[in-house]
């Protein structure tokens, strides 16, 4: 009998192999935790730490060669591990869901969202289809998502990102499961659009008294939402208790490592380099002897030869380690980020754009409609200085990578000017811009969409080297590419394997290296970060500022995350709805932001303190950005300003120097330039 007292969810020493030719992979090997109802539970770590695959052994969503070989999932008093297929699906969805990373791959692309969010409650048998409507648009409202019974006629890609995973979170929450699974649900999301669904969630938790398992690399969101984490490491679970006290005073060195890799806004820089976790993650084909961490942990003793059991040290909390379980502190300080010296001011322009904008025009929506423009861009002016690095910030439809695609000529300029090391590239051929291209290269958020599967990593290499003549036969392109993948530490044998082969790091690492390939002067980075967990983030940072210091490369880098901006970047330009709002020097922003929309951005950024995030939790900065085909009058940023003016819906400001060496484009920020501070 399962009592109200009991525990929602027990594992028990769940093991989840894939029995491969090569040998079991054991992905999770020994978990156990308990759940209670209304519980939110974080689960931490790299990737290939067996997160993801517990998750979907508690789900039963493993497909071949993925078997659960031992131990037990029980909900409410039934073993998931023993349920044949009909069992588990009636509880699948019903009283168990799931939200994944990416909702595009769990929406189903051809049908309307109505259809689909009314089939997972009918499925079920708990609502009649009508009943199902009603609630399907009290769900999309309750989801924060803009007039409802239009979304629910609309197709998933009709939507963005952060309105698709509301859409998931309503079919999740559609019928009222007593425990939600979110596996990284804000990873791709920007910083505004997280804050949005971290506080759905919270609401849900709240509301509803579902159980939640968040799943997540980043601490900060755990730091937001959790009321008790787990840390996982090859396979197993190494550290377990409040996030108070496993973020402020870690008792086992993965923690320690992970906390002391993650760039934070709410702490002193100390440089443009982050510390990183040395050395991989062991073979999960063959686990070592001893603890599992031990090649890599700074704090290893000669007990450590043993395999530790997970064990208490302190109330409420449990490690995996000999050091700590002995009474023993992981107090060694940090290895010192060393700062890398700032460009010369008086560096010249490599990048000058004037008053760039870029227009879509859209198909007309009845016969006699008016035309409709899309205004990606519309009016940017940007220096670029030879050997800086300069970042975009924004939410996602700001015009961030269109702007990217303009500065590399992949798009074509509406207006304005463009100016690359000297020359108006603006209007050129085609025929033209492509030797130019040698001398910019772009890296683009995922590596596995612009790497050719079909080709070897040494094919992929050479082929930019051959079709521009840099080498004079292949024989001198092998030999380049050994160099290549010296440069941005692969071994050279990697030139032989094709790019399916390597983790998500190890394929961007091998994108840097095609961007490197041509000698560059600028490098367009888009996103290159945004899907990598903390450590192999803090690797490809330090690998693109070792790389910018010893070729004098210039980078335009974009991403949504404020914290790895303020350690890359020299200086940032916020955008919003295809206009620069701000644009200042990285600390001096960071430090004094002018723009409303900026202070909101930083302010939306979770940091790895609970303290600190429940004391400055507020309200989310509602809704998404206008319609870029019909912009509102004045500031852009009016109608989601809680500080607007009358002056604001007027007239839009204009971008004016203000005493940072920066400029701003903000009504109530003008007392700032005249050395008043914001308004």
């Amino acid at each position: 009998m399962h009592g109200p007292d009991d525990p929602l969810l027990q594992v028990r020493d769940l093991r989840t192999w894939f029995l491969t030719d090569a040998g079991p992979v054991r992905a999770v090997d020994g978990v156990s935790f308990d759940l209670r109802r209304g519980e939110t539970l974080g689960i931490v770590g790299e990737s290939g730490s067996g997160k993801s695959v517990c998750a979907k052994s508690i789900m039963r969503l493993l497909e071949e060669p993925a078997r659960i070989v031992g131990g037990s999932v029980t909900f409410r008093g039934r073993d998931l591990a023993t349920l044949d297929e009909e069992a588990i699906r009636e509880v699948r969805g019903r009283d168990i869901a799931m939200v994944f990373q990416d909702p595009m791959t769990s929406l189903n692309p051809v049908l309307r969202i109505a259809r689909q969010l009314v089939e997972a409650m009918t499925a079920h048998g708990r609502f009649t289809a009508a009943a199902a409507r009603a609630r399907a648009l009290a769900l999309l409202g309750r989801m924060g998502v803009p007039a409802p019974a239009r979304a629910v006629r609309s197709y998933p890609h009709q939507y963005s990102g952060g309105m698709r995973q509301r859409v998931m979170l309503a079919m999740g929450v559609s019928n009222e499961p007593a425990l939600l699974i979110a596996d990284e649900p804000t990873t791709a999301l920007d910083v505004t659009i997280q804050a949005q669904i971290l506080e759905l969630l919270r609401g849900l938790n709240a509301d509803l008294g579902t159980a939640v398992i968040l799943i997540s690399h980043d601490l900060g969101v755990i730091a937001n939402l959790c009321s008790r984490v787990l840390v996982m490491y090859a396979g197993e679970v190494v550290e377990e208790g409040s996030p108070e006290a496993l973020l402020g005073d870690p008792r086992h060195p993965y923690t320690w490592a992970l906390l002391n890799a993650a760039p934070r806004l709410d702490a002193a820089t100390e440089g443009r380099r982050l510390t990183t976790i040395e050395g991989q993650p062991p073979d999960p084909r063959a686990w070592p002897e001893g603890c599992r961490f031990r090649a890599r942990c700074p704090f290893a003793v000669a007990r450590c030869a043993e395999h530790p059991a997970l064990l208490p040290v302190g109330p409420g909390r449990a490690s995996r380690c000999w050091v700590t379980q002995g009474g023993g502190a992981l107090l060694t300080p940090a290895r010192p980020r060393q700062a890398a010296p700032p460009p010369p001011a008086e560096a010249e322009p490599l990048l000058v754009l004037s008053g760039v904008a870029k227009h879509f025009a859209l198909p007309r929506e009845g016969v006699f409609a008016p035309r409709r423009i899309l205004r990606a861009v519309d009016g940017v002016d940007l220096v670029v200085r030879r050997g800086e690095t300069v970042g975009l910030v924004g939410e996602s439809g700001c015009g961030k990578s269109t702007l990217a695609r303009l500065v590399t000529r992949l798009h074509e300029p509406t207006a304005g000017s463009i100016r690359f090391a000297g020359q108006d590239i603006t209007h050129l051929p085609q025929a033209a811009i492509r030797p130019l291209r040698r001398r910019m290269q772009m890296i683009f958020q995922d590596p596995y969409g612009s790497l050719n599967p079909r080709m070897a990593v040494g094919e992929i290499l050479a082929g930019p080297l051959l079709l521009h003549g840099i080498v004079a036969d292949r024989a001198a392109a092998a030999r380049r590419v050994a160099e290549l993948l010296d440069i941005v530490n692969l071994p050279a044998r990697a030139a032989a394997r094709f790019p399916h082969e390597f983790s998500g790091g190890q394929r961007q690492r091998i994108s840097i290296a095609r961007a490197l390939a041509l000698q560059p002067d600028l490098v367009v980075a888009d996103e290159p970060v945004s899907a990598l967990d903390v450590n192999i983030q803090a690797q490809i940072i330090n690998l693109m500022v070792e790389l910018q210091d010893r070729f004098g490369l210039t980078y335009l880098f974009i991403a949504h995350d404020l914290a790895v901006m303020r350690h890359v970047c020299d200086r940032i330009v916020v955008l919003y709805l295809g206009k620069v709002m701000e644009v200042a020097p990285a600390e001096a922003l960071f430090r004094a932001p002018l723009h409303p929309y900026t202070r909101t951005l930083i302010a939306a950024v979770p940091v790895p303190d609970p303290a600190l995030e429940r004391g400055r939790r507020s309200a989310p900065l509602p809704g998404e950005p206008p319609n870029p085909i019909s912009p509102p009058q004045g500031c852009r940023f009016v109608t989601r300003c809680p500080l607007a003016q009358p002056i604001c819906r007027e007239v839009e400001p204009a971008l004016r120097a203000d005493g940072r060496g920066g400029a701003v484009a903000c009504h109530l920020a003008e007392p700032a330039v005249a050395g008043a501070g914001p308004g």
